[in-house]
């Protein structure tokens, strides 16, 4: 029997640490391999870390609500069987863990993690400012702050010199939930805090009211009827990312009406032979998807983010695909180098990511780096919507329900009224960097690939 220490496994690229969230089992308890000991949250997804063999949970070296750094010590356990005494990583801890239920969507991530400034430049923003165009993670004096963290303090309207100044108990002296709560508490009930300097105490929240906007309290029911729902904590980051990218982005609409007959017939004639040649079967949303990444090649412009006064117009097309969860939030997993896919491919990764959202199994990475996105409004029967952009992308598309619907139909020989499939693009844009003639161009030309589908396209 060996004494190992369990480590909070690597997470995704993107993840530096993760919230103890729950203990599932506790101290003494026998367990189980690959059962859940404990559950976690990042700002991605939740997820749970497995006993990387059957043993004995021997002692927590945290506590629940603790925001521990990936590759940190989290628990001691006694192996059944024969090992060094050495505390060492088991291989098991370095899997990625499999998803909880409401995994974290890439929007949310991109809200809290504004893009580092080319070069890897740390922040040099007046030590008096407010935190919310934060260009990096990392301050003045080098501290590295958790995307958690800031955006703590950014709710909080605490400011830059304010943050440098709290006394961080985490790794290397990094300021944890903890140690921010613990400040925001003591400034909220006028205690002083000997870590405070002299300029963080000249600096008051006023200078933070006057560029923030105070929310609306809620009417109180006077007949007592109503029913108050407390937002769980993935519907609280989507709510601020909605917020943040409203805030960030103005916002421009392009609507575009496409003829998606050719597209409709190709695929109720090809379907079954589809499923039959490649094991997936063929929805409209890789056929869309499609369309979109040509138009992309051909408008580079709506693949880009914004930093400051440059546009960063990104050489890899990463397709997001907005999808409405069980419980009701919204996540977006994300197509990787879409466009060096097949068909075949797109429909694969498509039914794959779709699937796995669904069931809670996507992985921190799936929902990371994408470039643009495109929303399914039809799958509720909506023919067309006004999407918010996903930040720091600078475009989105929605797509409205496929109907029949009678349309002019041109000829050589002469115009005609026949029934079409007939569907709606909207098209968001950040208005900052996108103007009309490239916002509204681009979703044209998405339309125009779809309604000059091959009908004679193989399926193979």
């Amino acid at each position: 029997m060996a004494i190992i220490e369990i480590l909070l496994p690597k997470m995704g690229e993107s993840v530096a640490e993760a919230t103890i969230t729950k203990f599932v089992v506790n101290a003494g308890e026998r367990i189980d391999a690959d059962e859940a000991l404990v559950e976690i949250a990042t700002d991605k997804v939740d997820s749970e870390v497995p006993a990387p063999e059957n043993g004995t949970l021997v002692e927590w070296l945290v506590s629940e609500g603790d925001v521990i750094a990936v590759g940190q010590p989290i628990a001691k356990f006694d192996t059944d069987g024969v090992g060094t005494a050495e505390p060492s990583a088991p291989e098991a801890a370095a899997v990625i863990p499999e998803i909880k239920e409401e995994p974290v969507p890439e929007e949310v991530i991109q809200s809290l993690e504004s893009p580092l400034p080319v070069g890897g430049a740390t922040m040099n923003k007046p030590l008096n400012e407010p935190l919310d165009q934060m260009p990096s993670r990392t301050g003045s004096n080098g501290r590295f702050y958790s995307p958690l963290v800031r955006s703590i303090a950014q709710s909080e309207g605490v400011t830059l010199s304010e943050l440098e100044a709290i006394s961080g108990t985490g790794s290397e002296g990094r300021v944890t939930k903890k140690d921010i709560l613990g400040y925001v508490n003591e400034r909220s009930t006028g205690s002083s805090s000997s870590t405070m300097t002299s300029a963080s105490n000249a600096q008051k929240p006023t200078a933070v009211a006057s560029s923030v906007a105070m929310p609306i309290a809620a009417a109180v029911s006077v007949s007592g009827q109503d029913e108050i729902v407390e937002m769980d904590r993935m519907r609280k980051m989507i709510a601020d990312h909605m917020v943040r990218s409203v805030q960030t982005s103005p916002h421009v609409t392009s609507f575009v009406e496409a003829d998606m007959t050719r597209i409709v017939q190709w695929r109720n004639r090809n379907k079954d032979e589809f499923a039959r040649a490649h094991g997936t079967k063929l929805t409209f949303t890789p056929l869309i998807a499609e369309a979109i990444i040509k138009a992309i090649r051909d408008f580079p412009g709506v693949n880009a983010s914004v930093d400051g006064d440059r546009i960063i117009i990104k050489k890899q097309i990463n397709l997001g695909m907005a999808a409405a969860l069980p419980s009701g939030n919204l996540i977006v997993p994300v197509i990787h180098n879409a466009d060096q896919l097949s068909l075949v491919g797109l429909a694969h990764k498509v039914n794959d990511l779709a699937d796995r959202a669904r069931n809670g199994k996507l992985k921190p990475d799936d929902t990371a780096g994408g470039t643009y996105t495109m929303s399914n409004v039809g799958t509720f029967g909506n023919v067309m919507g006004t999407p918010i952009i996903n930040q720091p992308q600078v475009g989105i598309l929605a797509l409205g329900a496929i109907r029949k619907k009678p349309a002019v139909i041109e000829t050589p020989e002469g115009d005609s009224i026949g029934i079409r499939h007939m569907m709606f693009l909207s098209h968001s844009y950040d208005h900052r960097v996108v103007d009309g003639m490239l916002g509204g161009s681009f979703v044209k030309r998405v339309a125009q690939y779809l309604e000059e589908f091959d009908l004679n396209r193989p399926v193979v």
